[in-house]
């Protein structure tokens, strides 16, 4: 059944007005755009998408796999999160030249500098392909069957569906399964460093005001894309040439209030909208605690050593700042949950669904998913928690451990693929490590272990523990791996890689280290992984037909978009405040006069530039003032955001720029889960706030004189 003509609608009890979602830019046009149009846009759906003609799209691409940009000039250049360019803000910098602690400009193109693997992607064109890729599959074609031959349409259609030679392909699933949607892109892989403000303005308040409002952060920075003489993408060369955009966005400093149109372009990272009230359950109740847990001991650690020296502040800083991002999100994500009676709504919700299935005569069809999902769901628990746990402390948290996991999957590789596939990983990883070791110190990262790997004892089921572990002293084992093991230090990791093949995997498994991620692995790899992936494919599955029951038979007029997957999404609301407790009210615009209630000389989180304060004091904030005479620094909106919206572009009614998104509020970061626009916000930091930092904070002019700026009409 091709579901695509069912439409793009949104969950029934999601939404209050016609706000929420994240709607397929190429799906606009009929009840999308009327929406749009009645909350104020002055736009069409084609001026926001369309093939043939320059459109909004041609100005959104995704920043290096994770965030999003915009270009603001016709000569390429970009407009992200100063969280989104901080890895490569970070790389630049050393003690000398601290360009987080002081900020960067590049004054000419030739000071511009070149981030090696960082890429830009340009969504091109979106066509259904739902009925190719389901070809030769029926509804009674068993489960593993099914995805394997769709698994195989999606890579025969991949290589054969029509695109230019310097383009891409990409498949994406929709509708948990019932639906396929092409997007050819072109990538970019010349990306150039122009701008970014020192962290005491781009990263101000940290991660004491991550995830909240008010908020004061300037979080923005500037690369620029270069192609090659062509206009096509090309790798790094001092030939190439700034990239000529086929659209590239205004920015407007004439202001916003409450209540005015907005929308968000971008590529939200993962939703999931539609789960049953049994999955939030687990998710409120089991597996956010534990990460939670995980997170905040290895922040703790870390923040300890960080506050202290210098070097490893700058070491660790981008890995703080990505240990803690979801460490709050989840936090908030709780709380939200929570206080919003999701799984009430979510069980409301099903229960209507089966007086729907039961009326219309579907039971045989429908009548046993919510059952399913309860038998599935309890027997799962326990292998999710495990699979979180080995994800969070082996994979994500304690840097031993991933570089141990590292020399695990190469000796999988020589078991499963041979010898040259064998010799060619360990020559990439041998040379591809030392960006890892750059940032790594031997005393934090043994602390993080120690904390952590007595977490995974203690909340790891039984089961799933490798002989002896459990038994194991937390600190003696610290002491054993980071005076013994060779995954410690750059040369000795090294020295492990060097000689032949069964002198390498001799030397490899005779490391305290390797062999307690070996053991870890191995124990997770045999007594989790195939439970859980068979688990995972049943409630896939039912979550499929779930999906496909709530399509079917919701009203016409019911509003069920597609969860995110990292595809290009429009989202749109209004500038607005919000009640997120009795008797407190948060209304939707900062100002530069927070800046300073916050500054605390000295603090890491909250001091501020002098030269930031001289500009404050004398209210020199030059055409980037508001009516009052206040400089503004952010705002917040109705906007439907996640993860890999960061730095997505936020326009006016007319589709020029006022913002840049950067965060969300925390009583709303369960909208990933469970969107209520009562409380959901995004938040942005404003255009004439960084057009203010860039032109009277930098002085970097030549970067104001290449923008197009929409200024306020001159009063008679």
């Amino acid at each position: 059944m091709r579901l695509i003509k069912l439409v793009v609608l949104f969950f029934i009890i999601q939404v209050h007005g016609q706000q929420g979602g994240m709607w397929l830019p190429n799906l606009l046009k009929g009840d999308r755009e009327a929406e749009m149009k009645n909350l104020g846009m002055k736009l069409t759906a084609e001026q926001i998408y369309s093939v043939n003609k320059s459109s909004l799209k041609d100005a959104v691409p995704q920043f290096d796999g994770g965030c999003t940009a915009e270009v603001i000039s016709d000569k390429g250049l970009i407009l992200t999160n100063h969280h989104c360019g901080y890895d490569n803000i970070q790389s630049h910098s050393t003690v000398e030249h601290d360009y987080l602690r002081d900020g960067f400009w590049a004054y000419k193109m030739e000071e511009e500098l070149p981030n090696p693997g960082v890429v830009v992607t340009f969504v091109v064109r979106i066509e259904d392909v739902t009925t190719k890729v389901l070809e030769g599959t029926t509804s009674s074609t068993p489960e593993a069957e099914k995805q394997k031959k769709i698994q195989q349409n999606i890579a025969e259609l991949t290589k054969t569906l029509p695109k230019e030679t310097w383009q891409e392909n990409l498949i994406k699933t929709f509708y948990d399964g019932n639906q396929y949607v092409l997007f050819v892109t072109e990538t970019f892989k010349d990306v150039r460093l122009v701008g970014a403000p020192p962290s005491s303005i781009g990263k101000f308040g940290s991660d004491t005001d991550n995830w909240v409002w008010p908020r004061h952060t300037g979080d923005f920075s500037l690369f620029r894309i270069y192609a090659d003489k062509n206009n096509r993408p090309a790798g790094y060369s001092t030939e190439n040439v700034p990239y000529k955009p086929k659209h590239f966005f205004p920015i407007s400093i004439k202001g916003i209030k409450e209540n005015d149109f907005t929308m968000v372009m971008g590529y939200p990272g993962r939703t999931q909208e539609y789960l049953p009230s049994y999955a939030v359950e687990q998710i409120v109740n089991t597996l956010n605690p534990v990460k939670i847990e995980v997170r905040d001991a290895a922040l703790k650690v870390q923040d300890r050593f960080m506050r202290k020296d210098q070097a490893i502040k700058i070491q660790y800083a981008s890995k703080y700042a990505s240990i803690a991002n979801y460490w709050k999100k989840w936090i908030g994500e709780t709380k939200g949950l929570k206080k919003s009676n999701a799984i009430a709504a979510k069980q409301k919700f099903e229960k209507e669904l089966t007086e729907k299935i039961n009326k219309v005569g579907k039971q045989a069809e429908y009548g046993n998913l919510l059952t399913d999902f309860q038998k599935n769901y309890a027997e799962i628990k326990e292998y999710a928690l495990a699979r979180d746990l080995f994800s969070e402390v082996v994979l994500r948290n304690t840097e031993s451990l991933q570089t141990g996991y590292k020399l695990y999957q190469l000796e999988q590789i020589l078991a499963n693929k041979g010898e040259q596939s064998f010799t060619d990983r360990k020559n990439t990883l041998s040379k591809g490590i030392d960006a890892f070791y750059k940032d790594y110190n031997n005393e934090v990262d043994k602390n993080v272990f120690e904390q952590l790997i007595t977490i995974y004892v203690n909340k790891m089921p039984k089961q799933f523990l490798p002989n002896g572990l459990e038994t194991l002293n937390a600190q003696q084992l610290a002491n054993d791996i980071y005076t013994q093991s060779s995954l410690t230090a750059l040369d000795k990791f090294r020295a492990l890689l060097e000689g032949d093949t069964q002198t390498v995997i001799s030397k490899i498994n005779t490391d305290k280290g390797y062999q307690l991620v070996k053991s870890l692995t191995d124990t997770y790899i045999k007594n989790v992984v195939p439970k859980l992936d068979e688990l995972s494919v049943k409630n896939a599955a039912t979550q499929r037909t779930y999906m496909k029951a709530i399509i079917e038979l919701s009203p016409k007029a019911a509003r069920i978009f597609p969860d995110a997957n990292s595809t290009l999404r429009v989202t749109y609301g209004k500038v607005k405040g919000y009640k997120p407790n009795d008797a407190v009210y948060y209304e939707p615009f900062t100002t530069l006069d927070g800046v300073m209630e916050k500054y605390i000389p000295g603090d890491y989180e909250f001091d501020v530039p002098q030269k930031l304060i001289d500009l404050y004091t004398a209210k020199d904030y030059g055409m980037y003032a508001n009516a009052n005479g206040k400089m503004p620094v952010a705002f917040i909106a109705t906007n439907h955001t996640t993860g890999g919206n960061s730095g997505s572009p936020a326009l006016d009614a007319n589709g020029n720029l006022i913002g840049l998104n950067f965060d969300r509020v925390w009583e709303g970061t369960m909208s990933d889960i469970y969107y209520s626009p009562e409380i959901c916000r995004n938040i942005m930091v404003d255009s004439r706030y960084v057009l203010f930092i860039i032109d009277k904070f930098a002085g970097a002019k030549n970067i104001i004189n290449e923008l197009k700026i929409i200024k306020p009409a001159l009063k008679k």
